[in-house]
């Protein structure tokens, strides 16, 4: 029996996805567990995988390809299996799951399948795109005819009518004498979705960044008991600097909440829980997921909540309710690992601040009864909105956070 791949919704606010990367190709078996293909919504990026064993019989969109939440992708069956698509089971739409819902899917699969539509214009220039983007250029009032489209052979897709009314380029390809000179790389929806947060953030508010630096051998001896606990199978949880720093600064939003909150314009919303926000690296870019109540846990169950919601962005399964800017109360980013001495972290708004973790450096320092040395300091650097915080308070929480570093106790 064929059995429909259907593209999930990923968060309420979520439509459409776009389809990146497609692991398995029409005919090829796969198995349950299968990463079938990768797509992207506008807030970060996925992977899907094969639920049941088969063959994967047909594949209804391309790479590249703007798809509906709930809409057919691929179908999976029995080899040689004959099937007519789309197919709709009852269980692969939620919510609205009447005629209007599959009337709506049954027509955007249409659009984006039916044959690219030949039209004419100034003449013999024959353009190729799908009736759907065709419709939205026309209802956007976008000419058409100028556009490069992305699809097979040049074809115009939604997605491209989408970006040009962005404003994104789409003059005609560079000629032939320059082609070697550069390659034009097409933004991913997360790099979009970066771009224009950092640039709303610095744009919108009134950034400002404090630096200060802490001593750490009281967490360097603390990281030092658990990898020797780890060694002797004393411990299973390996807790890492950036865990014991995040302890640190949940203790110091406690004694000032103000930094533990967002600035809405007209009024400040003080969290009365630490909703901490962890900025992650992953293969399709930075995202920023929030462990709720982080407040309420001990250092253990804190650095085992960091480590899954991170792994969890750099497998694409994190839940999207997490890393909208508005799930966190407050923000880390450490680029100690990197080596990076200093930096300005940008606030992820409407938060009210964000501390940035610096690499250690080892400092000439005063060791006590005239005796000099070297000691290791690790740089901290306070980005905080000036509209919601002024200095002095932003001060003396980031020297809060120094004296819970220099006082770390497990």
């Amino acid at each position: 029996m064929a059995i429909p791949v259907i593209m999930p919704r990923q968060g309420q606010s979520v439509e459409t996805c776009i389809i990146t990367k497609w692991f398995r190709q029409k005919g090829e078996q796969v198995k349950t567990g299968d990463i079938l293909f990768s797509y992207e919504t506008d807030k970060a990026a996925f992977d899907f995988e094969a639920t049941e064993d088969g063959t994967l019989l047909e594949i209804l969109y391309p790479e590249g390809a703007e798809v509906p939440v709930l809409a057919n992708v691929a179908i999976i069956g029995s080899h040689g299996e004959t099937i007519e698509t789309p197919i709709f089971p009852e269980q692969g739409i939620t919510g609205d799951s009447d005629k209007n819902t599959k009337d709506t899917i049954t027509e955007t699969i249409k659009s984006e399948h039916t044959p690219a539509v030949a039209l004419t214009d100034s003449g013999s220039d024959r353009i190729r795109i799908s009736p759907r983007a065709r419709r939205v250029a026309q209802r956007k009032g976008i000419d058409y005819s100028k556009i490069r489209g992305s699809g097979p052979n040049g074809r115009i897709l939604c997605s491209d009518i989408m970006n040009a009314g962005q404003g994104t380029y789409t003059g005609s390809p560079v000629d032939s004498e320059t082609d070697n000179e550069f390659t034009d790389k097409p933004l991913t929806n997360i790099r979009k979705l970066i771009a224009r947060s950092m640039h709303s953030s610095l744009m919108n508010s009134a950034q400002l960044t404090h630096h200060m630096s802490a001593d750490v051998r009281k967490l360097l001896e603390a990281r030092r008991t658990i990898k020797e606990n780890l060694a002797s199978g004393k411990t299973q949880q390996d807790i890492t600097l950036n865990d014991m720093i995040c302890f640190c600064v949940i203790k110091a939003l406690s004694k000032y909440p103000e930094a533990n909150s967002h600035f809405l314009d007209d009024h400040m919303r003080i969290f009365n829980r630490v909703h901490l926000g962890m900025a992650v690296d992953t293969p399709r870019g930075l995202m920023v997921p929030a462990v709720r109540n982080a407040d309420l846990m001990d250092l253990v169950t804190l650095s085992r909540s960091l480590k899954s919601v991170a792994d969890n962005c750099k497998k694409g399964n994190i839940d999207p309710e997490l890393i909208k800017s508005t799930a966190a109360s407050f923000t880390v980013s450490n680029l100690g690992n990197y080596g990076v001495e200093m930096f300005t972290p940008v606030i992820n708004l409407p938060q009210s601040a964000i501390l940035g973790v610096c690499t250690i450096i080892n400092r000439p320092a005063d060791l006590g009864n005239n005796t000099f040395g070297f000691v290791p300091y690790i740089g901290l650097s306070l980005t905080y909105d000036h509209r919601a915080i002024d200095g002095g308070p932003a001060t003396l929480f980031l020297r809060e956070i120094k004296k819970e570093i220099e006082g770390f106790t497990m």
